[in-house]
């Protein structure tokens, strides 16, 4: 199961893109609150109801994590114990692990981009601890997968298709879509 972990705050197209698309690639995908309540409010007040809190889920039954920027939410989505430990859990199986905007700079701060090309939103790199932080708008080192903002949110959704079921379903789902 694709994991989309979401806090308030969080912003809606990193969000929902990757859950179209992926859903569309084939993939059964859950939008995660990382509380308690399913309700989880986006940084323009639009509050979505979501599939599952985070302790209904069972990091063996993981196979993708999406952590969407926006502000606070990413400093929200940081603060859960359980989230961070379901993402070291995840990345030690080598599974992947995909942040976008402000979000990686979680991956940054659980050493996980040490040695590896990322992206981020700028005037987060500093967070990217040891990573070779590069101007790219979609960057894949490994099973890592980062992104600049929600101008490439499609993008970062197409690259996160191709790392779970290859390259040729990216370009089929890009080429249904009107992406290429």
């Amino acid at each position: 199961m694709v994991c989309i972990f979401l806090a308030d705050g969080f912003e809606m197209i990193e969000a929902l893109t990757p859950c179209d698309v992926l859903k569309r690639a084939g993939a059964e995908v859950a939008l995660v609150s990382v509380t308690e309540s399913l309700s989880v409010t986006s940084t323009h007040g639009v509050t979505i109801r979501c599939d599952a809190a985070i302790g209904d889920i069972r990091p063996e039954d993981i196979e993708m994590i999406v952590l969407p920027g926006g502000m606070p939410g990413a400093e929200n989505l940081y603060r859960s114990e359980r989230l961070r430990e379901l993402v070291l859990s995840v990345n030690k199986r080598g599974k992947p692990v995909s942040a976008i905007c402000a979000a990686p700079f979680i991956l940054g701060r659980l050493g996980l981009l040490a040695r590896r090309k990322a992206t981020c939103y700028p005037g987060f790199e500093k967070e990217l601890t040891q990573a070779f932080v590069t101007p790219g708008g979609v960057v894949r080192d490994g099973n890592i997968l980062t992104a600049k903002g929600m101008g490439v949110s499609l993008a970062f959704s197409l690259a996160a298709v191709s790392m779970l079921f290859g390259e040729e379903k990216s370009r089929t789902i890009a080429a249904q879509i009107m992406a290429e």
